[in-house]
């Protein structure tokens, strides 16, 4: 009789490769209740089912009661977009929308290409540099906070409060979250809301072309955002569009060292990159898990969910299903149907994704377009993102061959 299925999300081994696990829990432990945690979490590895989940706000919630572990809920800020159910959910979403869209994206792409360019173009002067920090982040950042309109000389105070946001996402639904952790989430807010509020009110007076300007005047059935409101969406804003591409880029740039073929075929030619990049999606998912809470008792794959229990939808896995993808296990940047979820799936589908994936093909298309040759300096472990939501180093040294 086979051991059973042990899945531990933070030991570093399966955070560097957990697609042996995810192929085991497919087959014999789709649904997967773990023991010995402090709340109750079940995983779920198949595709199917976490589309289902996912598409499904009416029996698994967003909005999590997790809060009662971490405190007073009257001290903390209210929930972002992505913590909320519909209808609250459809008023937040309905008033950020608008700066996604295809049509505003696209215009975004001269102004990227210039900034990765001049990464590129330094990076390659240097010769050796860490692409993490040379471009993989400070050109998400740089972008989306040209987007939000917050002024260049604040770049480097934004990326602090990005990574200090991120740090322990996810953390909670392993090992709980002590009391440090949730007082320094609760200063970082503080001091957005210190930096952001006379930002918004100068935004009253002087109205620009940014984001900001539009939470501040955006209206969605005569309601207009709370600062709080507000605050919460720009932290969100923050860490999804720069964190998730960053990661993206990274990934990109490590599946190519991983695959020289795969990189020779896009410096032939340019026009396979947004495929590839889907590719890395599929292959290299930056998020690897979704969380949902349980509305009300559910049974899935035979296993009883009670109202509050916490599910983990393993988009790493469920991209790798071999019920739905062909060859899952290939990295194959001319795959002709790719249904992935790396950006999720249903009403909380990424708002970014057009941005993520132009940001990422700018980004890898510049880097083989500026460098004849590419290569990984050294051999020891990179170093991974303190979040295990993120598959994502933090560090990533290579060397650049000018053309």
């Amino acid at each position: 009789m086979p051991e059973p299925l042990l899945l531990n999300p933070l030991d570093p081994a399966f955070r560097r490769d957990p697609y042996a696990v995810y192929e085991r829990g497919r087959r014999e432990s789709p649904v997967l209740r773990h023991a010995g945690l402090p709340l109750r979490v079940t995983s779920v590895f198949r595709y199917d089912d976490c589309q289902t989940i996912l598409r499904d706000p009416e029996t698994w919630s967003n909005s999590f009661p997790v809060t009662r572990l971490l405190g007073d809920e009257a001290d903390l800020p209210p929930p972002s977009m992505i913590a909320t159910d519909p209808p609250q959910h459809t008023r937040l979403r309905s008033l950020v929308s608008k700066a996604f869209t295809p049509r505003i994206v696209s215009r975004l792409e001269p102004r990227m290409r210039e900034v990765a360019a001049e990464l590129v173009e330094a990076a390659v002067e240097a010769g050796e540099v860490d692409l993490v920090e040379a471009l993989t982040y400070p050109l998400p950042v740089v972008v989306i906070a040209e987007i939000i309109g917050i002024p260049p000389a604040d770049r480097a105070r934004f990326k602090r409060w990005s990574d200090e946001a991120i740090a322990s996402l996810g953390l909670v639904f392993f090992g709980g979250m002590d009391p440090e952790r949730v007082a320094r989430q609760r200063r970082l807010f503080d001091e957005m809301r210190a930096y952001f509020v006379p930002l918004a009110e100068e935004r009253k007076r002087e109205p620009r072309e940014d984001l900001l300007t539009g939470l501040v005047l955006a209206e969605h059935e005569g309601s207009k955002l709370s600062y709080e409101e507000m605050l919460s969406m720009l932290v969100l804003l923050l860490v999804a569009g720069n964190e998730t591409t960053t990661t993206l880029i990274g990934n990109a740039t490590l599946e190519l060292l991983a695959h020289p073929d795969a990189e020779k075929r896009l410096r032939d030619d340019p026009r396979q990159l947004p495929a590839a990049i889907d590719e890395v999606l599929r292959f290299a998912s930056p998020v690897q898990f979704d969380p949902r809470c349980a509305r009300r008792r559910v049974e899935l794959g035979g296993v009883v969910i009670e109202p509050d229990d916490f599910v983990l939808c393993w988009l790493g896995s469920a991209n790798r299903d071999e019920r739905v993808f062909e060859r899952p296990d290939v990295f194959d940047i001319g795959r002709e149907r790719n249904p992935h979820l790396a950006f999720g799936f249903g009403p909380h589908y990424c708002l970014g994704a057009n941005l993520a994936r132009l940001e990422a093909q700018v980004a890898i298309g510049e880097l083989l377009a500026r460098t004849r040759g590419l290569e990984r300096v050294g051999a020891e472990e990179l170093p991974l993102h303190p979040s295990p939501v993120f598959r994502a180093v933090t560090k990533l040294p290579v060397r650049l061959t000018p053309r």
